[in-house]
Protein backbone atom coordinates (compact mmCIF):
# COMPACT_ATOMS: atom_id res chain seq x y z
CA UNK A 1 0.00 0.00 0.00
CA UNK A 2 1.06 3.13 -0.90
CA UNK A 3 -0.01 6.05 2.04
CA UNK A 4 -0.96 9.30 0.62
CA UNK A 5 1.26 12.60 1.04
CA UNK A 6 -0.39 14.92 3.84
CA UNK A 7 -2.93 17.22 2.99
CA UNK A 8 -1.91 20.62 2.90
CA UNK A 9 -3.66 24.26 2.48
CA UNK A 10 -3.29 24.20 -1.54
CA UNK A 11 -5.49 21.06 -1.79
CA UNK A 12 -9.19 20.91 -2.85
CA UNK A 13 -10.82 17.65 -1.17
CA UNK A 14 -13.51 15.65 -2.11
CA UNK A 15 -14.84 13.00 0.17
CA UNK A 16 -17.20 10.00 -0.68
CA UNK A 17 -19.35 9.41 2.04
CA UNK A 18 -20.08 5.41 3.00
CA UNK A 19 -17.03 3.59 3.32
CA UNK A 20 -14.91 7.19 3.17
CA UNK A 21 -16.16 9.07 6.22
CA UNK A 22 -18.22 6.43 7.90
CA UNK A 23 -18.14 2.38 7.65
CA UNK A 24 -20.66 0.71 5.79
CA UNK A 25 -23.69 -1.11 7.60
CA UNK A 26 -25.62 -3.51 6.44
CA UNK A 27 -28.50 -0.86 5.19
CA UNK A 28 -28.19 2.81 4.03
CA UNK A 29 -29.99 4.01 7.55
CA UNK A 30 -27.72 1.46 9.54
CA UNK A 31 -24.36 3.25 9.99
CA UNK A 32 -23.36 5.33 12.71
CA UNK A 33 -21.61 9.11 11.93
CA UNK A 34 -18.92 8.85 14.57
CA UNK A 35 -18.93 12.01 17.29
CA UNK A 36 -16.07 13.84 16.22
CA UNK A 37 -16.48 13.92 12.22
CA UNK A 38 -18.30 16.75 12.05
CA UNK A 39 -16.36 19.05 14.10
CA UNK A 40 -13.20 17.33 12.37
CA UNK A 41 -15.00 18.26 9.08
CA UNK A 42 -15.77 21.89 9.88
CA UNK A 43 -11.91 22.22 11.03
CA UNK A 44 -10.64 20.72 7.69
CA UNK A 45 -13.39 22.78 5.91
CA UNK A 46 -11.82 25.67 7.32
CA UNK A 47 -7.99 25.45 7.10
CA UNK A 48 -8.81 24.57 2.76
CA UNK A 49 -10.95 27.98 3.06
CA UNK A 50 -13.62 26.16 2.44
CA UNK A 51 -12.73 23.78 -0.12
CA UNK A 52 -13.88 20.43 0.90
CA UNK A 53 -16.82 19.07 -0.42
CA UNK A 54 -18.52 15.76 0.40
CA UNK A 55 -19.55 13.76 -3.52
CA UNK A 56 -21.84 10.72 -2.04
CA UNK A 57 -24.49 8.61 -3.68
CA UNK A 58 -26.70 9.23 -1.11
CA UNK A 59 -29.50 12.03 -1.05
CA UNK A 60 -27.93 15.17 0.14
CA UNK A 61 -31.15 15.66 2.26
CA UNK A 62 -29.39 12.85 3.56
CA UNK A 63 -25.65 14.03 4.16
CA UNK A 64 -27.19 17.34 6.03
CA UNK A 65 -28.78 15.08 8.22
CA UNK A 66 -26.36 13.17 9.15
CA UNK A 67 -24.08 15.53 9.36
CA UNK A 68 -25.96 18.37 10.99
CA UNK A 69 -25.41 21.14 11.66
CA UNK A 70 -23.08 21.22 8.72
CA UNK A 71 -23.90 21.69 5.20
CA UNK A 72 -21.13 21.75 3.32
CA UNK A 73 -20.68 21.81 -0.53
CA UNK A 74 -21.86 18.73 -1.57
CA UNK A 75 -22.87 15.92 -4.76
CA UNK A 76 -25.61 14.06 -4.12
CA UNK A 77 -26.90 10.94 -6.13
CA UNK A 78 -23.30 10.98 -7.95
CA UNK A 79 -24.14 14.64 -9.14
CA UNK A 80 -27.62 14.57 -9.84
CA UNK A 81 -27.71 16.95 -6.78
CA UNK A 82 -25.29 20.01 -6.51
CA UNK A 83 -24.59 22.55 -3.80
CA UNK A 84 -21.42 24.79 -4.81
CA UNK A 85 -21.15 26.36 -1.49
CA UNK A 86 -21.73 26.25 2.25
CA UNK A 87 -25.83 26.52 2.68
CA UNK A 88 -25.94 27.44 -0.76
CA UNK A 89 -29.30 26.09 -2.92
CA UNK A 90 -29.40 22.90 -4.32
CA UNK A 91 -29.14 22.35 -8.16
CA UNK A 92 -30.83 18.99 -9.09
CA UNK A 93 -30.82 17.41 -12.53
CA UNK A 94 -34.87 15.82 -13.57
CA UNK A 95 -35.04 12.66 -13.50
CA UNK A 96 -35.80 10.69 -17.21
CA UNK A 97 -39.10 9.13 -17.56
CA UNK A 98 -37.10 6.05 -18.52
CA UNK A 99 -36.72 5.91 -14.24
CA UNK A 100 -40.78 5.50 -13.86
CA UNK A 101 -40.30 2.39 -16.48
CA UNK A 102 -37.90 0.38 -14.79
CA UNK A 103 -39.44 1.05 -11.47
CA UNK A 104 -42.40 -0.87 -12.06
CA UNK A 105 -40.08 -3.17 -14.29
CA UNK A 106 -38.11 -3.94 -10.65
CA UNK A 107 -42.09 -3.98 -8.51
CA UNK A 108 -43.72 -6.59 -11.20
CA UNK A 109 -40.77 -8.59 -11.33
CA UNK A 110 -40.69 -9.50 -7.55
CA UNK A 111 -37.04 -9.06 -7.07
CA UNK A 112 -37.23 -6.89 -3.71
CA UNK A 113 -37.67 -10.42 -0.96
CA UNK A 114 -35.41 -12.86 0.66
CA UNK A 115 -32.43 -9.78 1.51
CA UNK A 116 -32.95 -7.57 -1.22
CA UNK A 117 -34.07 -3.90 -1.01
CA UNK A 118 -34.79 -1.45 -3.05
CA UNK A 119 -34.28 2.24 -2.04
CA UNK A 120 -36.09 4.85 -4.23
CA UNK A 121 -34.05 8.12 -4.00
CA UNK A 122 -36.05 9.88 -6.40
CA UNK A 123 -33.59 10.44 -8.84
CA UNK A 124 -32.33 7.40 -8.93
CA UNK A 125 -33.43 3.48 -8.13
CA UNK A 126 -31.10 1.34 -5.67
CA UNK A 127 -31.41 -2.04 -5.02
CA UNK A 128 -28.91 -3.27 -2.33
CA UNK A 129 -28.63 -6.95 -1.72
CA UNK A 130 -25.99 -6.82 0.78
CA UNK A 131 -28.35 -9.19 2.43
CA UNK A 132 -28.85 -11.92 0.01
CA UNK A 133 -24.72 -11.87 -1.60
CA UNK A 134 -25.41 -14.96 -3.57
CA UNK A 135 -27.86 -13.10 -5.77
CA UNK A 136 -25.76 -10.31 -6.99
CA UNK A 137 -25.00 -11.81 -10.30
CA UNK A 138 -28.37 -13.01 -10.96
CA UNK A 139 -29.60 -9.49 -10.12
CA UNK A 140 -26.78 -7.89 -12.07
CA UNK A 141 -28.26 -9.48 -15.38
CA UNK A 142 -31.87 -8.61 -14.79
CA UNK A 143 -31.04 -5.41 -14.01
CA UNK A 144 -29.13 -5.06 -17.17
CA UNK A 145 -31.99 -6.34 -19.16
CA UNK A 146 -34.25 -3.60 -17.57
CA UNK A 147 -32.26 -0.90 -18.13
CA UNK A 148 -30.89 -2.50 -21.81
CA UNK A 149 -33.62 -0.66 -23.85
CA UNK A 150 -33.76 2.65 -21.42
CA UNK A 151 -31.00 4.32 -23.48
CA UNK A 152 -31.24 7.36 -20.87
CA UNK A 153 -30.36 5.10 -17.95
CA UNK A 154 -27.23 4.33 -16.46
CA UNK A 155 -26.68 1.44 -14.20
CA UNK A 156 -23.78 1.02 -12.00
CA UNK A 157 -22.50 -1.91 -9.95
CA UNK A 158 -21.11 -0.76 -6.61
CA UNK A 159 -20.49 -2.88 -3.25
CA UNK A 160 -23.71 -4.73 -3.11
CA UNK A 161 -25.56 -2.76 -4.61
CA UNK A 162 -26.78 -1.71 -8.68
CA UNK A 163 -28.09 1.74 -8.70
CA UNK A 164 -29.60 3.27 -12.28
CA UNK A 165 -29.96 6.80 -12.82
CA UNK A 166 -29.81 9.70 -15.40
CA UNK A 167 -26.38 8.83 -17.91
CA UNK A 168 -23.91 12.14 -17.99
CA UNK A 169 -23.66 12.57 -14.38
CA UNK A 170 -21.22 10.97 -12.26
CA UNK A 171 -18.57 11.84 -9.80
CA UNK A 172 -16.24 12.70 -11.64
CA UNK A 173 -18.17 15.15 -13.23
CA UNK A 174 -19.45 16.29 -10.33
CA UNK A 175 -15.75 16.77 -9.10
CA UNK A 176 -15.17 19.03 -12.56
CA UNK A 177 -17.92 21.17 -11.81
CA UNK A 178 -16.66 21.85 -8.54
CA UNK A 179 -13.38 22.73 -9.44
CA UNK A 180 -14.91 25.52 -11.77
CA UNK A 181 -16.52 27.44 -8.44
CA UNK A 182 -14.48 30.23 -7.14
CA UNK A 183 -14.08 28.51 -3.32
CA UNK A 184 -12.21 25.34 -5.26
CA UNK A 185 -10.42 26.82 -8.93
CA UNK A 186 -6.58 26.94 -8.54
CA UNK A 187 -6.08 24.19 -6.27
CA UNK A 188 -4.84 20.68 -6.62
CA UNK A 189 -7.78 17.93 -5.88
CA UNK A 190 -7.82 15.19 -4.27
CA UNK A 191 -10.78 12.45 -4.41
CA UNK A 192 -11.20 9.73 -1.29
CA UNK A 193 -13.52 7.27 -2.13
CA UNK A 194 -13.27 3.31 -1.99
CA UNK A 195 -16.00 2.04 -4.24
CA UNK A 196 -15.78 1.36 -8.04
CA UNK A 197 -18.48 4.73 -8.09
CA UNK A 198 -15.44 6.67 -7.14
CA UNK A 199 -13.23 5.68 -9.70
CA UNK A 200 -14.26 8.54 -11.89
CA UNK A 201 -13.95 10.98 -9.02
CA UNK A 202 -10.17 9.32 -9.19
CA UNK A 203 -9.82 10.37 -12.29
CA UNK A 204 -11.15 13.50 -12.48
CA UNK A 205 -9.00 14.53 -9.95
CA UNK A 206 -5.80 13.41 -11.74
CA UNK A 207 -6.57 14.80 -14.93
CA UNK A 208 -6.86 18.24 -13.24
CA UNK A 209 -3.35 17.41 -11.52
CA UNK A 210 -4.11 15.89 -8.39
CA UNK A 211 -4.44 12.62 -7.53
CA UNK A 212 -7.27 9.61 -5.73
CA UNK A 213 -7.12 8.02 -2.75
CA UNK A 214 -8.15 5.00 -2.30
CA UNK A 215 -9.81 3.33 0.88
CA UNK A 216 -9.40 -0.52 1.22
CA UNK A 217 -8.61 -3.32 -1.26
CA UNK A 218 -9.74 -3.25 -4.57
CA UNK A 219 -8.22 -2.55 -8.15
CA UNK A 220 -8.08 1.14 -9.23
CA UNK A 221 -6.95 4.16 -10.80
CA UNK A 222 -6.05 5.94 -7.67
CA UNK A 223 -2.48 6.74 -6.82
CA UNK A 224 -2.73 6.69 -3.22
CA UNK A 225 -4.44 3.86 -0.22
CA UNK A 226 -5.33 4.50 3.13
CA UNK A 227 -6.35 1.06 4.98
CA UNK A 228 -9.86 1.89 6.17
CA UNK A 229 -12.26 4.62 7.67
CA UNK A 230 -10.14 4.67 10.72
CA UNK A 231 -7.01 5.85 8.29
CA UNK A 232 -9.36 8.29 6.93
CA UNK A 233 -10.44 10.12 9.76
CA UNK A 234 -6.31 9.91 11.20
CA UNK A 235 -5.64 11.59 7.75
CA UNK A 236 -7.74 14.36 8.44
CA UNK A 237 -6.73 14.85 12.06
CA UNK A 238 -2.94 15.18 10.96
CA UNK A 239 -4.18 18.09 8.78
CA UNK A 240 -5.81 19.69 11.25
CA UNK A 241 -2.94 19.45 13.60
CA UNK A 242 -0.54 20.64 11.19
CA UNK A 243 -2.53 23.88 10.62
CA UNK A 244 -2.80 24.36 14.17
CA UNK A 245 -1.57 27.97 15.36
CA UNK A 246 2.07 27.54 17.31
Amino acid sequence: MTLPPALSAGHALFLDFDGTLVDIAQTPDGIRVADGLCPLLQAVAERLDGALAVVSGRPLSEIDTLLSPLHLPAAGLHGLEHRSAIDAAIDRVPPPPELDILRRRIAEAGLIEGGVTLEDKGLALAVHYRGAPERGDELARIMGDFCSDLARLHLLHGKMVLEAKARGHDKGVAVSGFLREPIFAGRVPIFVGDDVTDEDGFKAAREAGGFGIKVGTGKTVADFRLDDVAAVHGWLDAFVEQMEPA
